[in-house]
């Protein structure tokens, strides 16, 4: 029996906890009877509760059936029982999974094989490690996700010479920047962005980089959410419940303490020359390009942070996916 398209549901509904299961990973799950038909899904929909396999299989009699999910069932206690353990209560006979568990307390595989139960492995891998990059990185190196998001014109443009920026792209766009935002656990941004632009940014975690505390925390970024603002001056003597001070210089550093705060990922929303400094920290980048040409060469561009005289200076980078949002196009970027 070929699983991909019960993989590609278990990911589909996996989707629908981003922005609630942080630090845990998003999974899904898909239930068949003993005769092969669909009885039951689950999905992990928030941190701290059950996990997918478990929502999938308290109120179904799935005796002899098959279990699928997007990653290798739990075999320790966390916040929730094993799911190992209650796989095998529910007598189900097998289960197929897209990828192991990069977390070393994980033995799930072992654990059900050892239990009698057939397991089938890698179905759909490379798009069930693309769905958990973020638990990936988190687990296997110990460091914060980084995404940057960023809108130009065809030129690569993002504001004109004296700043006048709104609005690059359309609506649609604008609306998906808010859904991308939401599945990571932290904005970040800079000084030079809120004076230039006075962004609300709306986010229940915001990471501002002011190194000389310009910023006036009446700002409209300071006004929701809680606020981390990693400076190098002398802090106000008092500022509003939701704003903390962390004193701290340099980009690597900055990302090390992100992680001790326990922000497994954090999404950059920034000028140019921000952008091109974060760019080797970055995973990923959300690219929206509007069908527009400036023409301009003096308009400020997305990434602006260095001189090269050789082409083949230029950083490599991969495609993975482009789609279209109203007349804009977005495309999501990786490392080559």
């Amino acid at each position: 029996m070929h699983y991909d398209n019960y993989m590609k549901e278990c990911i589909e509904l996996a989707l629908q906890g981003a922005g609630n299961v942080s630090p845990n990973p998003l999974a899904g799950c898909v239930v068949l009877d003993k005769y092969g038909d669909k009885i039951s899904t689950g999905y992990h929909e928030k941190y701290g509760g059950n996990h997918a396999e478990r929502n999938a299989l308290l109120d179904c009699n799935a005796k002899d059936g098959t279990l699928i999910v997007n990653l290798e069932p739990c075999s320790h206690h966390g916040k929730t029982p094993p799911c190992t353990d209650l796989i095998i209560e529910k007598g189900i006979q097998r289960v197929v999974i897209g990828m192991r568990d990069p977390n070393p307390l994980v033995n799930g595989v072992q654990k059900l094989t050892d239990a009698g139960i057939e397991v089938i492995e890698g179905v759909l891998e490379d798009e069930c490690r693309k769905l958990n990059e973020v638990f990936i990185k988190n687990k296997t190196q110990g460091k914060t996700f980084a995404a940057i998001k960023t809108a130009s014109t065809l030129d690569g443009k993002i504001a004109t010479a004296c700043g006048s920026s709104k609005w690059i792209t359309s609506e649609k766009a604008r609306a998906e920047v808010k859904n991308i935002r939401k599945r990571y656990d932290a904005i970040m941004t800079t000084s030079a962005t809120i004076l230039a632009d006075n962004p609300a940014m709306e986010h229940k975690t915001k990471i501002i980089l002011d190194r000389r505390l310009k910023t006036d925390l009446n700002a409209r970024i300071y006004k929701q959410g809680k606020i981390y603002v990693f400076h190098e001056a002398v802090p106000p003597p008092s500022a509003a419940e939701n704003i903390e001070f962390i004193k701290i210089s340099g980009l690597e550093l900055v990302f090390g303490k992100l992680y001790e705060l326990g922000i497994m990922s954090v999404l950059i929303e920034a000028g140019g020359r921000f952008n091109g400094e974060a760019l080797s920290y970055t995973d990923k980048i959300y690219h929206f390009i509007a069908p527009k040409v400036t023409g301009d060469n003096s308009a400020k561009s997305c990434f602006d942070y260095r001189k090269i005289t050789d082409i083949n200076e230029s950083l490599n980078f991969k495609i993975d996916k482009a789609e279209f949002f109203g007349p804009d196009l977005l495309m999501t970027i990786r490392r080559g």
